[in-house]
């Protein structure tokens, strides 16, 4: 269990690692099921910059985002799992239905999103130096997983 990679007070994190003029990189999704996709955007993410910061989507927003069958598993879960990857620096939850609150005050040298988006769909693309689009693995999706698990 990493728990000392689960930012719980932003403003000091802030604080310890900008002033060590770090290159951060951020990216931010619900990462419900966990699987080679996410992954392979967290490993391409991560070969960008010192550190990197996965904000995740609390349950209420996953809900709104993707409906109420969704999150499959919860919150904790998908955090520690995300903390547990050695290529992932920090982990961070919010509750809005996306991460530009975040984004604004941490604003990241990169600011990393899948393949499944365009440049002009990226919010908070203007408090981010760089903005790098990760094209996505064919054949892996959150959505894909869970169709085929109910065959």
């Amino acid at each position: 269990m990493n728990s000392n990679k689960i930012i719980t007070s932003l403003d000091q994190f802030l604080i310890d690692i900008k002033k060590d003029k770090n290159n951060i990189v951020f990216t931010n999704g619900c990462f419900d099921l966990l699987h080679e996709g996410h992954l392979h955007l967290l490993k391409e993410a991560k070969k960008l910059g010192d550190i990197l910061i996965v904000a995740v989507n609390d349950d209420a927003s996953v809900k709104r985002l993707k409906g109420i069958a969704r999150p499959i598993e919860s919150l904790a879960i998908r955090i520690q799992k995300l903390a547990d990857l050695n290529f992932v620096d920090y982990v961070i939850s919010f509750s809005e239905d996306t991460p530009l609150q975040l984004i604004q005050k941490i604003q990241p040298t990169y600011l990393v999103k899948g393949g499944d988006y365009s440049i002009d769909e990226i919010i908070g693309k203007e408090f981010a130096e760089n903005i790098k689009i990760i094209p996505l693995l064919e054949g892996f999706s959150t959505t894909q997983k869970i169709a085929s698990l109910k065959k």
